[in-house]
């Protein structure tokens, strides 16, 4: 009876490992963090999919106004989520999961094609260790916001996506405050918390040496996708794995 129990309990463990659960029995919140000129909806199939096997999740709905706003944002998220929590986020979003990392609940950070800052690095400070891209040719400003034009959806943010869906991008971005792109960033959570990083090959918003800068730098778990900037929607599964591989790590 003895080795039957033995044999029972480690079994319960074992499915307690692979299934992502905390000590408790609780999943890992998973928290994601849309990038500029996309809103939290981008993530849908994921929510789903994760919604589906049991996970508690958020989506922040950023208004990009500044970093600290954004993250302030995400760290109401943070406060409401019941144990661990698992930041995802995307482009723009990178500079966010940065700082509200830190917070204890939060154990992991997945990063896609996203920017991952040092203490004191912007956007523009980043963006000098690679060559450019396109984008620049296809913002236009508007009352202090920066937004893409419907051609730059097209041809560098979301070339892989079909025309009904690139016209649905357009129509619901989120646009930036000018300002945005030289905040900068503080203690970065992922030189003390596991990362992943999974880079966009065919990128042409943020270059993909520079996402294997940062990803280096940060000693990220990589995988590379042959994927646009919107690599959620162009490889949603591949996507998933990454996350889910997150939220199942033995923290």
């Amino acid at each position: 009876m003895k080795t039957v129990y033995t044999l029972l309990l480690l079994s319960s463990m074992f499915a307690t490992e692979a299934s992502g659960q905390s000590d408790n029995g609780e999943k890992p919140t998973i928290i994601f963090v849309h990038g500029i000129w996309a809103d939290g909806s981008c993530f849908t199939h994921q929510i789903e999919q994760l919604q589906a096997k049991g996970y508690h999740v958020m989506s922040i709905q950023n208004g990009v106004t500044s970093l600290a706003d954004d993250v302030a944002e995400t760290q109401k998220a943070i406060d409401l989520a019941k144990g661990k929590v698992i930041l995802v986020g995307h482009s723009w979003g990178g500079m966010v999961i940065t700082q509200a990392g830190n917070d204890p609940k939060v154990v992991g950070l997945v990063y896609l094609a996203a920017y991952g800052p040092d203490n004191g690095e912007s956007v523009l400070a980043l963006s000098a260790n690679a060559p450019q891209t396109e984008l620049t040719r296809y913002l236009i400003s508007s009352g202090g916001s920066v937004f893409i034009s419907e051609e730059g959806v097209k041809r560098v943010f979301a070339d892989d996506q079909s025309p009904q869906k690139q016209a649905l991008l357009y129509a619901t971005q989120v646009p930036a405050a000018h300002t945005v792109f030289d905040d900068k960033g503080g203690e970065p959570a992922w030189k003390t918390k596991p990362n992943w990083f999974i880079v966009a090959k065919n990128d042409k918003t943020i270059h993909p040496d520079l996402e294997r800068f940062m990803a280096k730098r940060m000693n990220a778990r990589v995988v590379e996708l042959p994927s646009s900037h919107v690599m959620m929607l162009s490889h949603p599964m591949e996507v998933l794995k990454v996350i889910e591989e997150a939220a199942n790590y033995k923290y």
